[in-house]
């Protein structure tokens, strides 16, 4: 029988993390605040005050890992917050918590890359639509704030609508849809805060009516920044795929980004290699325009799959630019069973080490 997890136990375990800056423990400092027990289930937010972007990340990841190990502890939702948050007494019952911001939602998947240019949208939409060509029910979340090329590639025109205060996602081949650049002029620069970014990610959660998904796709913005901060901290991601070219260059960025996810526990599904080569379509001639075994080599050094190699193709760019994606365009093509297999390849892996979103009974 497991033990009884109490609001005692739970304040214990966090007081061994202590803030590398003011030599405090978080708990003495307060910043734990909305702690919610609700059997083997542990929420808390983390009001952090003056702490640097650095350590923020290392106490959320060090909170969340000590919580973990704690016997009788079988799920934890830890995020972040500011001191001026109106905070409820410790064990006080809450509304229900980040994690169940999309209660209907069984997989989310983030789509990540260490660098711009690699060609992360695109592997982003076109695992939507193979995830959706399997049969299962896909949306897919623009959070590219900088870079909101979603609704390019997809072709989709128009506002979303508003049903009962809440945001009716935009659909594009039977793929629902939500993107900034929705919601603004194409021409118009996006200049957001950490704070922005923080609360547009979870309005794309909490205000938008996603129905029941089998998989929620999130296009993240290149790099190891606010975005990805947030939404591990907001919800309880299934997995992230990393995108990468052969080049060195490229494999530089993506070795930060993966230790930057793993630090946010944050599991990794595996790794893409984009523009992986390019079949001449004359002779048929090979050519590794980008290097070769990029993609091999970082799955090795982390331990971790790779799950495709995606050939370079103008197809896909044309596609992409004509918003119907390669894996709809031309469906019997190298590209897209490329693209499906990867899609074969994220369901295994998501249904092998799930972290599902919890259902409100």
């Amino acid at each position: 029988m497991n033990p009884v997890v109490t609001e005692q136990v739970i304040l214990s375990a966090l007081r061994t993390v202590r803030d590398p800056d003011q030599e405090q423990d978080i708990v003495s400092l307060g910043l734990v605040k909305d702690l919610v027990i609700q059997g083997s289930q542990v929420s808390l937010t983390l009001a952090f005050t003056t702490q640097k972007p650095a350590a923020k990340v290392e106490l959320h990841s060090a909170a969340r890992r000590t919580l973990s190990q704690l016997e009788g502890v079988s799920a934890v939702s830890v995020k972040m917050g500011g001191a001026a948050q109106p905070a409820a007494a410790h064990g006080a019952h809450q509304a229900p918590g980040a994690a169940q911001l999309i209660p209907e939602v069984e997989y989310t998947i983030a789509v990540s890359s260490g660098k711009g240019g690699v060609g992360k949208s695109t592997v982003a939409v076109n695992l939507a639509m193979a995830l959706q060509g399997t049969g299962a029910t896909v949306g897919i979340v623009d959070a590219d704030v900088y870079g909101p090329d979603v609704p390019l590639m997809l072709g989709a025109r128009g506002k979303p609508g508003m049903f009962e205060n809440r945001i009716i996602p935009v659909e594009a081949h039977g793929v629902k849809m939500m993107s900034i650049g929705l919601l603004v002029s194409e021409k118009e620069p996006l200049i957001w805060r950490g704070p922005m970014l923080h609360s547009f990610i979870q309005q794309m959660l909490k205000d938008v009516n996603w129905g029941k998904l089998d998989y929620l796709v999130f296009d993240m913005p290149p790099g190891t920044g606010d975005a990805q901060l947030s939404l591990s901290q907001v919800i309880p991601l299934t997995g992230a795929i990393m995108v990468t070219t052969p080049q060195d260059v490229a494999l530089l960025d993506v070795r930060k980004a993966i230790a930057m996810f793993r630090k946010l526990n944050v599991p990794l599904l595996g790794v893409v290699e984009n523009m992986s080569y390019f079949v001449c379509p004359h002779c048929g001639e090979r050519t590794n325009i980008f290097g070769s075994t990029g993609g091999t080599r970082i799955a090795e050094e982390y331990g971790i799959p790779l799950l495709a190699q995606i050939p370079l193709d103008p197809e896909t760019r044309v596609g992409g630019d004509e918003g119907t994606p390669i894996t709809i365009r031309r469906p019997g093509s190298p590209q897209a069973a490329a693209f499906r297999q990867l899609a074969e390849t994220v369901i295994a892996r998501a249904n092998a080490g799930s972290r599902k979103l919890p259902t409100i009974s």
